[in-house]
Formats: C-alpha cells, structure tokens, sequence
C-alpha cells in the first residue's frame, strides 16, 4: 500500500486544504460541549451572571466585603473600581442601567484584563461568600453552625453585624478570617465560586438590573456562537468530504492509467504471469478498493486524532476524577479492534484471489458460451460458477460476521459510558464537587472520544483489504519488463527493405527447461513470400513472434536490415511490420475504426484497395452501411472468415515492408485462400511476407517454404523440392492433397 502513496504527490496542496478543513471542524465540534456547558451552568443555574466578580456593586456591600479582605487585596480590588455617584460625568449612562445608583454610590468595574480578573475572583468570592453567610446567619440563627466563637446572634439589639465587626480588633477579624478560609478549602474552589455567584446576583437585583434579561443575552449570545461554530464546522465538513473525494478520484485515475500503460508493454512472459482475468480485478476492484481507503484516510486519519486527543483534553479539564471511565472503554474497544484485525486480515487477501477466480470463471463461460450449449454443458458450467461465487460468498459472509460484531458492541460500550458517566457525574453535582452543565460537557466529550476511536476501527478494518490491493496494484507496476528499448537505439537503414534473417536461433519460454526452437536459420528476402509449415506445436507461431519482440531470442539474433532487432525501439520495428495473429481480433466500433488502427490519416481510397485485397469487398460494400457498419466487441458479429479478412485488410492498410500472416487464412475456404494469396503477391510484391499455415495449397507457391518438426528445421525449399526432400513435408501434403495435385 506504502508503494501507492508517490500518486498521491499530484494533490499535496489538496491535502493541506483538507488538513486544515479537518482541523478547523474538529477544534468547532471540540467547542460546542464547552458553549452547552456555559449555557447550561451560566446561563440556567447561574442566570447570566459569568464571574464572581461583579460588574457593579453598591458602596454600603462593597464596605462590607472590605472587612474580609487584607490591606493588599483591598487596595488591588478598588483600584479596578471606579467609584460613581450622581456628581460623575457617566451618571445618566450609569443610573439607567444601574437604577440604585440614584439612592447611593456605586463601584463599577473597570475594563481589566483576563490576567487582573482572575486574580480578584478568589479575593471577591471568598468574600462575597462569607458576607452572604453572615446575612443568612442574621435572617435565620438557625443556620449559625454549632462552636462558631462569633454568634451573632449575642449582639445588642440594632447593632448591625458589619459594624461590630468593624469595631473588632484587627486579632479578632483575622483569626475569623483564617477560619472562614479553612471553610472555604473544604468546601472547594468551585463550590464558593458558584455561591459567590449567587451573592452577585442578589447584588444585581438590588441595583435594580434586569437579571431576566441579563439571563436571555446570555443564552442567546451563546446560542447564536453555538450556531455560527455549528456552520463552520459544517461548511468545512463539506469541503473535506469534497477535497478528499476529489483527491481519491484522482489518485485512482492516476493508478489505473499506470497500471494500463504498464500492462501495454508487457511482453508474452509477463502476460504468462498475470491473467488476464486477474489484470481486470487489479485494475477494477482492487483500485476502487485503494480509492475508497484514500478517501476514508484523508477524512479521518486527521480528524479522529484531533477529536480523541481534544476530546480527553477538554474532558479532564471538566472533570479529572473520571478519567478511569473513558480509559476503561477506550480499553475495551482497542481490544475489540485487535481481535476483529487480527481474525478478519488473513481472509482479505482470499477475497481477492476469489474475485479472480469468479472473474475467470465468468469470462470463460461468456466467451465459450456457444460450445457450452453444443455440449449441453450447462449445469456442469453452472455448478462450476456455482462453486466460485459460494467460495467467495461464504468467505465474505465470514468477515462480514466479524466486523457486524463490531457496532453493536461500540454501541453498547457507549450506552455504558454514557449511563456510567451519569452515574458518577451525578453524585458529585450532589456534592458540588462539578456543575450539572460540565457533566454534559464531559458526557458529550466522552462520546466524541469513543466516536474517534469507532472512526479509527472501522478505517483500520478497511486497511487490511485495502492493503492487500495495493500490494496486488504494486505487484503488477513494480513487474520488471523483461522486453525494453536498449539505451542507444540504433535506427534502420533508408529505404527499409524488410530483409529479415534469422542466425541459429533458439528460444525457450521463461521458467521452461528446455527449447521449443532449436538453431532456427534462414533468410526471408523482400519481395518473395517465406512459408512456415509443420504439425501442430512444431514453433510456427513462436517463431513468428519473435519478430516483432513480443518475446527475446534466447540464442543467436534476428536482424532486420542487417540491423540486430534487440538493438531497435519497439515503436520503430513494429512500425515496419503488419501483423496479423491467429485470432483476427477486432475492436468495438466501426469497420473504418478497425481499419484506421494501423494507420489513422489512410485515405478512403487505400482502405478501399486493402479491403479489396484481403477479399472482404463483397460482405463490406454489400451492407448499406458501408465501411460505417458496426462492429461488435471483438468482431462478435461477423462470421470467423469476415473476421480473419477485416484483420488481414487492417494490416494491408499499413503498407509496411514486412508482412506476417500467423495462419490467419485458417477460417477461409480454398477458392478466398487463392483469391486472397494472388492479390497478395500482386499488391505487395515488394515487401517481405512470412506466412504460418497448416495448408500445403496455401504454400504451394510460396518462394521458400520451411518445415519445422519438435522446433527445428527439417526442410526449407520450394514445394517441388520439399516433396522429393524432406519426408515431414510429403507426409503432411500426402495427408491434405491426391496424387494429381501433388503432381
């Protein structure tokens, strides 16, 4: 899969994008708990009011949480006050939203900096805190907590409390002091926080503030962040999803146009690798396989990090003391992972080799779907395809159990969590030690965290298949070719003549351990037709292939010109040749398409003449059509003989100096064979032809006929001579021709 990624270099800004569209939504996903979180502790529990430091306070309160408070943090807090009383400039601003202001002073806060404001948090709430108690202590003894050395209610009647603390000496005040701070480490930084936060509202309503509203600006402002955060995580959604696919696509294109470009310079040898079915799944399913992990990389490869690692981040800053909660689930599903990875990864790479198989399978039953019918073979073909689609079923059924394990367990896990979370989280919002709003920050925290952690799975479930892919994908790109152009190409001689010679020849196929040609020598002069002539497997056809180097010589050399063809560019030796294989394959399209395959910018008249020549005029010219008639995939709509005449015209069309015509009259009667033959000889009367047959009329009249037996010559003459010399030739033309013809 690694050896995939240098088609990813093309798109390296498209994933930047996309990494940034990933982290711009996680850190907005991350956010939103938070802004619930304020909604829920600020904007319900504590009515709007955000920080135990208060906006403004009265100047008789402001007196009184002087007393508990020392020099130094009275002199800091009334630094950032400003003192207002009607003879202030602000005052009409002020007493409008501050309708106390028109009885008494009043402090307001000055513009501070998040630095200065949490320094006086501390300060103001312990006090606030403390003044709030002793009020309540006044309104209801009752609540005046057993062995407290100060009682209030033991004052004279119409003293106010404040004022007698005020008379206390300063010993008396601080070692109250230093009680109520003991209190107040009990009780927990949070806990007075939220108490001083009442004891501020309390103050609001006293200066005549609306808290309603202050209470609706508050939802609604953060509501209306809530929403804006939600749109951009939203939009940046879309452009990763967008980015990613377009990324994936294009890299799928880029590896499927590689692996075709590298299969059309595959030599015989490395077809004899790769089947063909196999090749197709390669280039099909395996990619899409590629495609779809690249997708599902690039969308969550960065964003499941992001989320998992911020999510812990910002869950332990809600609440510590339930770490173990996220840490036992996350436990949990990672050894879910690893028994799914482990028990589903050997059967990925079965899958494949089962999708070939069906593929062939397939291919094979379609294309011999006639010689099925013929032998009434059809349930034999049946079971047989039967069997390949039950081997591949029941192998996919077995991962698909697997991994369908796999949700319902995740959702489990998270309905534990989530129960667990609400559990724990609600006894300690009954023992203030957190706030109702960070238990559902912390809830929805922890979600996100067993979401990233689902994301990650389910991307490593794929991987594995994905993996094998790449592999098969890498397998086919990193085939060394074994047919390539030399490093310094020599060109041929002008004009070419297309002399072609073969000197002592022999060749075996790859991974063969002995020859199938054997010290193979003779000279094919232009203008003269060399035959090719033996029993079945004899090399004929090997032999002929050799030419165009769809395989290298083993031994000796083939020269073109005098030129070795080893030392020619492919593109420049098969410039020169016109080719026509046993198997007149043609392409979908027209018969004018098939025809301008050898050569795009022959005119109508030259296409015309080779169709007259390969004496396909009669069915061609006979159709209303013409040369625009249709031809189906591989010529599945013309006869054998229409076929092999169509491919044996396409070649005539490239007017090169060497013909091979490998059996390519096999399918023609003998009356189109001569007929053919003649024009042949007529039409191309200077160029080199090499012609394999089984016919001895083919060969007749052929300027030097060779015979191969078991890969070596036995007999190279012209007919008359063959007859009288070599005992193969007589037997094969005893076997097809009477006494009177072969006299």
């Amino acid at each position: 899969m690694l050896r995939l990624t240098r088609f990813l270099k093309p798109f390296t800004l498209l994933i930047v994008l996309i990494v940034i569209a990933l982290f711009a939504q996680a850190n907005a996903e991350l956010a939103l708990p938070d802004y619930m979180s304020k909604i829920v502790n600020v904007g319900i529990q504590q009515s709007g009011v955000e920080s135990p430091v208060p906006q403004a306070i009265r100047t008789s309160q402001m007196d009184k949480l002087l007393l508990f408070m020392s020099e130094e943090e009275q002199t800091f807090v009334l630094e950032n006050y400003t003192l207002v009383d009607q003879a202030s400039p602000d005052y009409d601003r002020y007493v409008e939203t501050y309708p106390a202001l028109a009885e008494q002073p009043i402090y307001v806060l000055n513009e501070v900096d998040r630095q200065t404001l949490e320094q006086m948090t501390p300060i103001l709430a312990k006090a606030l805190v403390a003044v709030s108690s002793l009020e309540q202590m006044v309104a209801d003894p009752s609540k005046i907590p057993p062995g407290m050395e100060f009682d209030p209610s033991k004052l004279p009647p119409g003293m106010d409390i404040f004022t007698a603390l005020a008379q206390m000496p300063p010993e008396r005040t601080a070692d109250l002091t230093a009680k109520m701070d003991e209190t107040f480490e009990t009780l927990g930084e949070s806990l007075v926080e939220q108490m001083a936060i009442r004891a501020v509202r309390a103050e609001y309503e006293a200066l005549g503030m609306d808290t309603a509203k202050l209470q609706t600006d508050y939802i609604l402002r953060t509501g209306g962040w809530m929403l804006l955060i939600s749109l951009g995580a939203g939009v940046a959604t879309v452009l990763a999803g967008f980015l990613a696919a377009k990324t994936a696509a294009g890299a799928a294109r880029d590896i499927r146009e590689a692996v075709f470009t590298k299969v059309e310079n595959f030599s015989g040898a490395e077809f004899n690798r790769f089947s063909t079915a196999s090749l197709i799944t390669r280039s099909t399913n395996d990619i899409t396989q590629v495609q779809r992990v690249i997708f599902m990389t690039l969308r969550m490869a960065v964003y499941a990090p992001i989320i998992g690692i911020g999510g812990i981040i910002r869950a332990m800053d809600k609440s510590p003391s339930m770490w173990w909660i996220i840490a036992v689930v996350v436990v949990a599903l990672l050894a879910l992972v690893g028994v799914v990875f482990s028990v589903s990864l050997p059967k990925f790479k079965i899958i494949q080799n089962l999708v070939d198989r069906l593929n062939l399978v397939t291919r094979e039953q379609l294309s011999g779907m006639m010689v099925i019918r013929a032998f009434n073979k059809q349930d034999v073909e049946e079971k047989r395809f039967d069997q390949a689609n039950r081997d591949l079923t029941a192998t996919s059924l077995f991962v698909a159990r697997v991994m369908v394990v796999m949700m319902p367990v995740m959702m489990l896990l998270m309905n534990v969590l989530s129960v667990a979370i609400i559990w724990v989280g609600a006894h300690q919002v009954a023992e203030a030690q957190i706030q109702v709003g960070d238990m559902m920050a912390f809830l929805q925290y922890s979600i996100q965290i067993v979401f990233a952690f689902l994301m990650m799975s389910m991307l490593f479930i794929y991987l594995p298949r994905a993996a094998v892919s790449g592999d098969r994908i890498a397998e086919v790109l990193d085939t060394e070719i074994t047919i390539t152009d030399p490093p310094n190409p020599k060109p041929l001689p002008e004009p070419v003549k297309g002399r072609v010679e073969f000197d002592h020849v022999s060749f075996r196929y790859p991974g063969a351990e002995a020859d199938v040609l054997h010290d193979i020598h003779f000279t094919a002069e232009p203008g003269k037709m060399t035959a090719f002539i033996g029993s079945t497997g004899c090399g004929k056809s090997t032999l002929v292939n050799l030419i165009p180097r769809f395989y290298d010589v083993t031994e000796g050399s083939i020269r073109l010109d005098g030129v070795d063809i080893r030392d020619l560019r492919q593109n420049d030796l098969r410039a020169v040749i016109g080719y026509v294989p046993q198997q007149g394959n043609l392409f979908s399209g027209t018969i004018e398409s098939n025809l301008r395959y050898a050569d795009e910018r022959a005119d109508d008249d030259t296409l015309r003449e080779a169709i007259e020549i390969a004496q396909a005029a009669e069915f061609v010219f006979n159709k209303p059509e013409g040369m625009q008639a249709e031809i189906g995939q591989g010529g599945s709509n013309v006869s054998g003989g229409q076929r092999q005449r169509l491919a044996i015209a396409r070649a005539l069309v490239k007017r090169p100096p060497v013909y091979i015509f490998d059996d390519s009259f096999s399918a023609l009667d003998f009356k189109t064979d001569s007929a053919l033959r003649r024009a042949l000889r007529e039409k191309t009367g200077d160029s080199t032809v090499l012609l394999v047959t089984q016919r001895v009329a083919t060969v007749k009249t052929a300027d030097q006929i060779i015979v191969l037996d078991e890969g070596r010559i036995v007999g190279k003459g012209k007919h008359k001579d063959l007859l009288k010399t070599c005992q193969t030739y007589r037997e094969i033309a005893m076997s097809q021709l009477s006494e009177e013809e072969l006299a």
